[in-house]
């Protein structure tokens, strides 16, 4: 197993799937909400070029915003984060909006039910804690849904298993957040 940055040069290797987005590299659902109204429709080669320019961008403005988490050289997970500005999608959630001084877990996903139940979820968030805590952030805030798993965001009851608390309770997608200076 090895986690690495996410950067240009391995967002094209990220997991694919087989229904709409097809993978985290399309999708633009945090960054451009008024593209994400029909994800059908949509074009998969410009999706990757602006979800490929919204990672030069944070990168440049805040850092390193994403892991990759590799098994026998294949991608199985993705992940993003970032300061909730670079996501404004995250504003219309009914338990937001994400605090300021947090940074935005806005996915952190194994889109094959073979790469989950493994413990590779929880290897992925350890290795975005450490990078995190190693720059000197305090908060780490995640929407998360209560009853699946079928979700770019994960379910809830896996943060809670890290240390995550509601912050903001809500009946489908509540807003969870995580202090990391302890």
């Amino acid at each position: 197993m090895t986690a690495l940055p996410l950067v240009e040069d391995n967002l094209a290797g990220a997991p694919e799937w087989d229904a709409p987005p097809w993978s985290c590299k399309y999708c633009l659902y945090w960054e451009h909400p008024e593209l994400w109204a029909d994800p059908k429709a949509g074009n998969r080669a410009e999706a990757f070029q602006r979800k490929l320019a919204w990672v030069r961008r944070v990168r440049a403005e805040f850092g390193e915003c994403g892991r990759l988490l590799y098994a026998d050289g294949q991608a199985v997970g993705y992940a993003q984060y970032g300061p909730p500005s670079f996501f404004p999608n995250a504003r219309s959630c009914p338990a937001g909006p994400v605090s300021d001084d947090a940074v935005f877990l806005a996915c952190l996903f194994f889109p094959s039910r073979a790469h989950r139940g493994r413990g590779w979820g929880s290897l992925l968030l350890q290795d975005i804690l450490r990078e995190l805590r190693s720059r000197g952030l305090s908060t780490l805030e995640t929407f998360a849904r209560k009853e699946s798993a079928e979700n770019p965001s994960g379910p809830a009851a896996f943060y809670l298993r890290h240390g995550f608390q509601i912050l903001r309770d809500d009946p489908e997608f509540p807003l969870l957040r995580l202090n990391l200076d302890h």
